[in-house]
This record gives structure tokens, C-alpha cells and sequence, in this order.
């Protein structure tokens, strides 16, 4: 399918399912973290209205990425939901303030971002090929666990068991053979094919819970600010920082898919439209009580995958992203995906992102420039946030720490941009 191709509902619906369901459950993780660790705790129905409301911001961000409003959005099929990449610093200030204060600081900081991505084509100059080629690997990386988490089953107590294992290697095989054995459009669908045939699996070993799904209204609209907004200068000075970091990732995944699925370089006008829909659709998002939403890495390593890359197939999916928002017991089934179904899905979607940071870093040329400023970004992003390297945070500034802590992309961002400024450009010779 091309870029600006129409392709009738029909033929959409089944694609656009296919990309909802490989984000459906991360799009909601990061609401139940920060919101159980609010001071006071939020409650099991605020939980679920916030998650409500996190699908139809997800589906009005994709909305716009594909269908710019004046110079918002990218004009791409890009797939917004709901960052991890604010948990912690979010978190942190939802136990110290309360979730008013989570409120505030994603509006404002929305807002700073957008405007950063008003003005992009003043500074993304500053951002060589090789520092988004650095990045984008650094994804691909940092997502690998990711997959092999939720292959395993998630975290629950009989993570890694033969059932888990079971689910996930009839998902991931399927997919694959499905890929192999057929051709054309069909093969395109091969990711929704291992879905089914996970999901399957997975209620043949009783591993599919339907209890979310008990006493669940029929229809619900998103409650406008839902707290009162608490606007704390250092809550918001931390935020907006983050916010450098996810406009960060979304140039990451940009490039990725242009670079994957269309075999370009993305412009400014797509960096602009990218950036200010990631801002100022968490701006708004920040109204309704959800934090802020990005770019979905998963979804650009499906599209890059299957091939479509069709704005269609994204409006299409902003819609089921909407619907299931306003109409709960969707939602519900959707949620119902085993984590171990997931994990086979993501082992072969996550991998296209590390593969397209490998072509991206080839295009741009094995020098002995580049390849130190990849091989020293990438040692010290990975090393330092490993999980049993975390202590080497310890005598850091607060402030750094939870920046820089568990971030892998942020450290590689910041030390691929500095050596891209302090490397001098006749290295070789």
C-alpha cells in the first residue's frame, strides 16, 4: 500500500487492527504504574477512566499524524500512544504532589514541546544522520528485553513456565510461517494471523482472564480535568527536560519508518509535524488526565515489516483507538491478550527497528568517525542503565538521576549529539 494510496474499508480494517493490537496493552501500562504510586493512591474506577481516555488521545494523536492540522502532524502513519518514557520522573512526582502535579507538568511541558517542534527546522540541522541512525539503534535495542519479558509471560509469578513458552512460540511461529508461505497481501497480515493463533493457544491452557470485563458500562466519555492541575516549577522543569527526550524518540521512529518503509531521509517538514503533534497532543491529553503520548516504536518496526505504509490504514486505527475508548467492553476484550501472546508479536517487530538503526548507520558511511561516536553512545547508554550497573547513579544529582537512571535513549542522545559537536570532521584523515 503507498503512502497516500485509498484503499477502501474493507481491505484497511484488517491492517489497522493488526497496528492497534501490537500497542493496544502498553498504551495502558504506564497510567496503572504512575497512578498506583500517586499520593493518595488513585482508585480502580479513576484508573479505568484515565485508561479510557489514554485510547481516545492515542487515537486523536495517530488521527493527526496522518491528517495535519495546519502544521501539526507529520503526515505520516504514525502510531501514538501513551510513553514509557515518563514513568519514573512521573511517578516521582505523583508520590510527592499528588497526580494534580502530574497534570500540570504535562501541559506545560506538552506545550514546550510542541513549540520545540514548531521550530524544528531551526535546529534539526544540529542532529546529523548519525545521531538519529545512533538513536534509532539504541531503540531497537533497549526494546529487546521488552519482547523476551512479555515472551515469558510478563511479570507474574510463573514467568518463563512451559505454558507462557508454549503461547509465545505458537504466536511467533505462525507469524513466521504465515509470512513465508503465502504472498501478497495476504503475507502482509501475518502479525494479525500469529495474534489469532496465539490468543487460541492461550485459552486451550486457560491462560486468558475475562474478569476485567465483569460490570463494565456500555458507553463513556473522557472527563475533562479529572484533578484540579497542580503547576510546581520543578515538577515542570523536570518534565519539560523528559520532553526533550521523547522528541528525541519520536525523531528516532520518523526516521525509522521513512527510512524503512519509504527509503529516504525524513524532512524537516515531517521532524515539524512530528514533533508539534507529540507536544501539543499531550498538551491536550494532559486535560484529560493522561500522560503524555509518543510515538509507538513497536508499530513503525510493524510497518516496516509488512510494507504498509498507508495514511488509511492509520486513520483507521485512530478510529478503533477512539471507539474502544468510548465503549468500554472493547476495550475490555482487547485487554484480554495474554502478555506471552504479545512477546511472540513483538520478537518480530522489534527487531526491524534495531535492523533499520543498522542500514541507517550504513548509509551514513563506516568511517572512524561515526564509528566511534555509535560505539561510545551505545557502551555507555546500555552500560550505565543495565540493571545491575544502577549503582553507578548513586553520587549523582537527583535531578540527573532521574533523567538519565533507567533512560538508555536519553544517555545515548546526549552523548551521540556531543560527540557529533566535539569529534572534529577530518577524524579519518
Amino acid at each position: 500500500m503507498k503512502l497516500d494510496g485509498r484503499v477502501n474499508l474493507v481491505r484497511t480494517l484488517p491492517y489497522a487492527l493488526q497496528q492497534i493490537l501490537a500497542m493496544f496493552v502498553t498504551n495502558l501500562v504506564p497510567i496503572w504504574t504512575i497512578g498506583t504510586m500517586s499520593q493518595p493512591a488513585l482508585t480502580h474506577s479513576q484508573l479505568l477512566s484515565l485508561a479510557q481516555s489514554a485510547m481516545v488521545i492515542a487515537g486523536i494523536a495517530t488521527f493527526i499524524q496522518a491528517t495535519p492540522i495546519w502544521k501539526i502532524g507529520a503526515n505520516l502513519p504514525i502510531f501514538m500512544g501513551v510513553s514509557f518514557t515518563f514513568v519514573i520522573p512521573l511517578a516521582s512526582i505523583a508520590s510527592k504532589y499528588g497526580y494534580g502535579a502530574v497534570i500540570g507538568s504535562v501541559i506545560v511541558g506538552g506545550a514546550f514541546e510542541g513549540i520545540l517542534g514548531l521550530t524544528a527546522k531551526y535546529w534539526k540541522k544540529m542532529i546529523s544522520p548519525i545521531v538519529s541512525a545512533t538513536v534509532v539503534t539504541g531503540i531497537g535495542l533497549s526494546l529487546l528485553s521488552v519482547a523476551a519479558r512479555n515472551f515469558g509471560g510478563g511479570y507474574v509469578e510463573d514467568f518463563g513456565s512451559v505454558p507462557n513458552l508454549t503461547i509465545g512460540s505458537v504466536t511467533f511461529a505462525v507469524s513466521i510461517l504465515w509470512s513465508v508461505l503465502t504472498r501478497g497481501r495476504k503475507r502482509q497480515l501475518s502479525i494479525l494471523i500469529g495474534l489469532i493463533a496465539g490468543y487460541i493457544t492461550a485459552l486451550m491452557f486457560g491462560k486468558v482472564d475475562f474478569s476485567e470485563m465483569n460490570g463494565i458500562g456500555i458507553f463513556a466519555l473522557p472527563k475533562i480535568l479529572p484533578f484540579k492541575p497542580v503547576f510546581r516549577s520543578d515538577a515542570i522543569l523536570s518534565v519539560c527536560i523528559i520532553y526533550v527526550v521523547s522528541a528525541t524518540e519520536t525523531l528516532g521512529d520518523a526516521s525509522a519508518l521513512v527510512s524503512g518503509a519509504l527509503h529516504r531521509e525524513v524532512s524537516s517538514e515531517e521532524v515539524r509535524g512530528a514533533l508539534s503533534a507529540d507536544g501539543f497532543g499531550s498538551m491536550l491529553g494532559g486535560f484529560f488526565g493522561v500522560p503524555p503520548v509518543t510515538s509507538y516504536s513497536e508499530n513503525v518496526g510493524l510497518t516496516i515489516l509488512t510494507k504498509v505504509i498507508n495514511k488509511n490504514v492509520a486513520r483507521v486505527g485512530a478510529a478503533i483507538l477512539v471507539i474502544c475508548g468510548l465503549f468500554p467492553p472493547i476495550a475490555a476484550f482487547m485487554q484480554t491478550i495474554p502478555s506471552a501472546v504479545m512477546g511472540g508479536i513483538l520478537l518480530v517487530v522489534l527487531g526491524q527497528i534495531l535492523v533499520s538503526g543498522f542500514q541507517m548507520i550504513s548509509e551514513t558511511g563506516f568511517t572512524a568517525r561515526n564509528k566511534l561516536i555509535v560505539a561510545l553512545s551505545l557502551a555507555i547508554g546500555i552500560g550505565f542503565t543495565a540493571s545491575t550497573e544502577a549503582g553507578i547513579w548513586e553520587n549523582f544529582p537527583v535531578l540527573l538521576r532521574s533523567i538519565f537512571e533507567q533512560n538508555v535513549i536519553a544517555i545515548i542522545f546526549v552523548i551521540a549529539f556531543l560527540l557529533n559537536l566535539i569529534l572534529p570532521q577530518n577524524l579519518d584523515d
